[in-house]
């Protein structure tokens, strides 16, 4: 499949999936499942930093204007965009990211995943919870907010993956 159709529709479904199934969802005590971050760390590795950073900032845009958050998602969806190279830098293998096509975790392994995805999805939650309440005072309630709504949110992008990208064929 062409690589932009592909991303296209991972860009749909993501964006379906996030502004009219999870934003609607009342799991509790502040529980708020994320997906969409699961596209930009999907794109393509060698996608510059301002292509990365201005699709972050469409998809988040369009997620606040149906869901009425007025930047909250925008924001922190280009902080994950922006941080996305710097985080790859540090945790990127003996051999470069040369003969890798995205970030899946089929391509790239459980355990780089795990620290790259989920050190990006933390800064992403605790940043989007952060400017919700935007106080200071209620910074316990944003790490209850990030702590319990991290696992979830990660998890459910693990399924999404198992559920929807094939693995490599073996060389």
């Amino acid at each position: 499949m062409n690589e932009i159709l592909k991303h296209s529709i991972r860009f749909v479904a993501l964006f379906i999936v996030q502004a009219f199934i999870l934003n609607q969802l009342e799991i509790g005590w502040g529980i708020q499942l994320m997906v969409y971050p699961l596209f930009i760390m999907l794109l393509p590795f060698d996608l510059g930093l301002i292509y990365l950073m201005l699709i972050a900032f469409g998809m988040g845009m369009l997620i606040d204007a149906v869901s009425n958050t007025y930047g909250l998602h925008t924001s922190s969806l280009v902080l994950f965009a922006y941080l996305r190279p710097i985080i790859m830098k540090i945790f990127s293998p003996r051999d470069g990211y040369e003969k890798m096509r995205e970030g899946n975790i089929f391509e790239m392994g459980t355990r780089w995943f795990v620290y790259v995805f989920g050190g990006l999805l933390a800064i992403h939650h605790f940043w989007f919870f952060l400017m919700e309440i935007f106080r200071l005072d209620e910074l316990f309630f944003v790490l209850q907010k990030t702590i319990l709504s991290l696992p979830l949110s990660y998890a459910l992008c693990y399924l999404l993956q198992a559920l929807f990208i094939s693995k490599p064929k073996e060389r």
